[in-house]
């Protein structure tokens, strides 16, 4: 039996992607905790994208433990007809789908200078392209239905930048580009759409130069489990609808757009003109938020 009776997410039906380990697993757990229905996606590779495995065998395991219903799904979301797959999972054993969270992904670190097209490529269909595949898949499901939670998982390499990243923080960077439109186009249907940007021990971090941990044995304060609330609350019936929310160590903010007053230089604006008034340009100490283009 669930652990935590009378949720709101008892018999909800959720989809994780990448839910294997790490991040993706805490998430797992907590939802299972709470009486949902669970798929566990996971191609169970590397983390830089090679091999297969059984990671979500393992998980949907540890799950029917704990008294929860979960099924394992192990398609790349990279591959169209396989993040189709990955829906029809939820929809083949539990009838319909309500929240999908987008949580796979890999690295393949290099300095810009040195990176190849093939990695730049790779990292960005699994991240951007898997994240969009699946969440289209989804999307019908979720429109016609009148209700959907989405989260996407995007990073601080992306928002605030990491040497090394280009092409993760590019992929990264563009969940919120993506979160955007969703978050509209979803609106009317009751589809709500975040982004998640984590920091927690993972197979992933621990790779990166500097980072040297166990992910197995993460410390207390970086556990994965602790980024998780923030997704709950993201996918709950009062979820917001397009917020990016930071997590990581029991600590949780949002993170916002914002702008300063225009300079405005008319239809004559010149260069020279724009260089004299760089300063105010360059002044957010009155910047607002921003929620709306152009």
């Amino acid at each position: 039996m669930p652990i935590i009776e009378n949720s709101e997410f008892e018999n909800k039906v959720v989809v994780i992607t990448g839910a294997g380990n790490g991040l993706g697993r805490a998430h797992a757990i907590e939802y299972a905790k709470r009486g949902a229905k669970v798929v566990i996606n996971d191609l169970g590779g590397n983390v830089d994208g090679g091999g297969a495995g059984d990671a979500a065998d393992a998980v949907v395991a540890e799950l029917a433990e704990m008294g929860c219903e979960a099924v394992a799904n192990k398609a790349s979301v990279s591959d169209p007809e396989g993040a189709e797959s990955i829906i029809q999972t939820a929809i083949d054993a539990f009838g319909r789908i309500d929240i999908l969270v987008n949580n796979a992904g890999i690295l393949r670190d290099r300095s810009f200078k040195k990176m190849t097209l093939a990695d730049w490529d790779l990292v960005l269909q699994v991240h951007l392209s898997g994240t969009a595949y699946v969440t289209r898949a989804a999307w019908p499901h979720m429109n016609a239905q009148g209700y959907g939670r989405v989260v996407l998982t995007s990073s601080s390499s992306g928002i605030y930048g990491n040497f090394g990243q280009a092409n993760y923080g590019a992929a990264k960077m563009g969940m919120l580009g993506l979160m955007n439109v969703l978050a509209l186009e979803g609106a009317k249907n009751n589809v709500r759409v975040n982004t998640l940007a984590p920091a927690a021990a993972t197979r992933m971090i621990a790779t990166i130069p500097g980072r040297e941990i166990d992910p197995e044995n993460p410390p207390e304060t970086s556990a994965p489990k602790l980024v998780s609330p923030a997704v709950l609350l993201m996918t709950s019936e009062q979820a917001p609808n397009g917020v990016v929310i930071n997590a990581g160590g029991g600590r949780f903010y949002r993170a916002q757009v914002f702008v300063n007053e225009s300079v405005d230089l008319g239809v004559n604006a010149a260069f020279e003109d724009l260089m004299d008034q760089s300063e105010a340009l360059m002044d957010m100490s009155a910047a607002k938020p921003k929620t709306s283009g152009p």
